[in-house]
């Protein structure tokens, strides 16, 4: 019952896209510049969000993404596999469009700020480690135009300082953070329908649109490793710290 939503969501996304073939580029870029942001920004400034509370899940974090690159760097070799085509996969997953939700899902709303902060590690990891290995000569200081880290960066600082946001305004940031895990879901069933009518040939407009929809995931789906049953029982399970 708890993953039902995570299910049907994407379902209903894919057997709409199969039949209007949606164009998501600018609701996507929207979700990645406001929504994502905004659930960030309301979840580390509220009041009741107090970071060191998270410091060991934190490194945990860290710790099992590094842990998975060298996994992957390990593998990569045997496999006959390019280390930047094995690692990126090793220690980056869906955790904005899954992880969230899941995590919600099972542990109600006391498992967003933690679900975040995973996010955030990753986030970290994927725009300074993971933009080099992909490109040695990409500008690493780039990654601070990120809506999503700078909201990030904003809430910590918000946080740290003791500043009491009026609560409206988080209410308000907290209702347009509300619109993301819904349609990340939606959007992750649109771009399945996309990608596979595009590999099948059977729109020559498909493709077109797959890339787009594709890029915005790829910057929401960075890791998170939420799922992980372990770091969920560590997070979660214990009153969250």
């Amino acid at each position: 019952a708890i993953l039902f939503p995570v299910f049907i969501i994407p379902a209903i996304g894919y057997l709409v896209a199969l039949q209007r073939k949606p164009d998501m580029g600018q609701t996507n870029r929207l979700i990645a510049d406001v929504f994502v942001p905004a659930l960030v920004f309301g979840a580390l400034a509220d009041r009741s969000f107090h970071i060191a509370e998270f410091r060991w899940l934190a490194l945990a974090m860290l710790l099992i993404t590094i842990a998975c690159g060298l996994l992957g760097w390990l593998l990569a070799r045997p496999l006959r596999v390019q280390p930047k085509t094995l690692i990126p996969p090793m220690m980056f997953s869906n955790s904005v469009n899954l992880g969230v939700p899941v995590a919600v899902l099972a542990f109600g709303d006391q498992a967003l700020q933690p679900a975040i902060v995973l996010f955030l590690i990753s986030s970290l990891v994927h725009y300074s480690f993971g933009l080099w290995l992909l490109d040695h000569r990409a500008r690493i200081l780039q990654m601070w135009r990120v809506p999503s880290l700078l909201a990030m960066i904003a809430g910590i600082v918000v946080s740290l300082a003791g500043v009491q946001i009026w609560q409206p305004a988080i209410t308000a940031l907290k209702m347009l953070g509300d619109i993301c895990s819904p349609w990340l879901l939606f959007a992750l069933g649109v771009g399945n329908a996309l990608f596979l009518g595009a590999l099948g040939g059977h729109d020559d407009g498909l493709h077109q649109r797959t890339r787009g929809v594709h890029k915005r995931l790829e910057l929401l789906a960075v890791g998170g490793h939420i799922g992980n049953r372990a770091l969920g029982h560590a997070a979660f399970g214990s009153g969250l710290g």
